[in-house]
């Protein structure tokens, strides 16, 4: 290995991400059970290297009912020539193994959703641990991350990259440039609820470009997601000088580049007053007005108890929309984003 510094996992790792060529193996978590007390959970993990350059980390399956990620990079895993890349590629097609083969956001191992564990404790729970390998044994060799979500079960979502707001306006452009680069319909910056133990953030600690996707959701593989994930991944390489080319960034819809976009605060969603069965108005990508509906909470178990509708928060562009028919009050009906304007961001 190199000078970098790991920290103690429980985790076993078979690659030596200073050897140049692919390498192919899989990791290994422990998992005493009843019925095998020294029993692993197995986990892929690729490694390409060749030249000099720099190093791209790219994840899936950190929550395991997001399937357009996980898609994407083990199809890069199987086609990545090492012979064509200058610098280094590390894939981790699903990461969090338990969760992605019982098709659910959180572990069934612990009940986590691993993507509020980071950074992580080795002798925490099977997600903490998990969150630690990644952060401490892994995250220090690399110059770039790209974390590939969908909304899984509990949203759908307009197909974009997204950021943290950064303070760093360098850094916040270079990250903006490799949202452009990746090639999705939009790049949302935002400002999450819960997001200070996330994956991003300990990315973000670390001072590496950090880059995450919302490509799908509804529980549901998005034929289109699936497209925009394998060409961003490629996008991504070629962009940061790892395999030769020039990023494709063209829309669909005839757009020539990414529609970069913003969710600066909680006024951008709008949260059921109750729990109740859901009947949303739009879809994602729709523009709204504030004061319109965006659905109605249907009370079906109460007799003649009377709907309530539910207005969007303001004008904006809808970035998520509520994926399960019932909700419980809390849970977000819809999200909205605006076209990004910096001096706005940075109020």
């Amino acid at each position: 290995m190199s000078d970098v510094k790991l920290e103690r996992s429980r985790i076993t790792n078979p690659i030596d991400f200073d050897k140049a060529g692919r390498q192919a193996g899989v990791l290994r978590a422990p998992l005493s059970r009843n019925n095998s007390g020294w029993g692993v959970v197995e986990i892929p993990i690729y490694s390409f290297k060749n030249g000099s350059g720099p190093t791209i980390l790219i994840t899936g399956g950190i929550h395991g009912d997001e399937y357009e990620g996980p898609i994407a990079i083990t199809r890069l895993a199987q086609t990545l020539d090492p012979a064509r890349i200058q610098g280094r590629v590390i894939l981790i097609p699903a990461f969090n193994m338990p969760a992605v083969l019982n098709d659910t956001r959180l572990s069934p191992v612990d009940n986590r959703d691993m993507n509020r564990c980071f950074p992580g404790n080795p002798r925490g729970t099977f997600s903490e641990m998990l969150a630690h390998f990644l952060d401490s044994n892994v995250l220090p060799f690399a110059d770039v991350s790209l974390d590939m979500h969908t909304a899984g079960h509990s949203f759908d979502s307009a197909l974009s990259t997204n950021m943290h707001y950064l303070a760093d306006p360098e850094r916040r452009q270079k990250t903006m440039a490799a949202a452009a680069a990746f090639g999705a319909p939009f790049n949302t910056v935002f400002w999450g609820v819960d997001e200070g133990a996330t994956f991003t953030s300990c990315v973000e600690r670390r001072q590496i470009i950090s880059l995450g996707t919302e490509l799908g959701g509804w529980g549901r593989v998005n034929v289109e997601g699936v497209r925009i994930a394998r060409r961003g991944v490629d996008n991504i390489l070629k962009h940061f000088g790892v395999i030769e080319g020039k990023p494709d960034t063209r829309q669909r819809d005839g757009s020539a580049a990414t529609r970069h976009m913003m969710v600066r605060d909680q006024a951008c969603y709008a949260f059921s007053p109750a729990s109740a069965l859901f009947e949303p108005t739009n879809v994602v990508g729709d523009t709204v007005k504030a004061g319109d509906p965006a659905g109605w909470l249907h009370f079906v178990e109460d007799v003649d108890r009377p709907s309530i509708e539910v207005p969007y928060p303001r004008d904006g562009v809808v970035w998520m929309a509520a994926g399960p028919g019932r909700l419980t009050r809390g849970d977000p009906v819809a999200v909205l984003m605006t076209d990004y304007d910096d001096k706005l961001a940075a109020g």
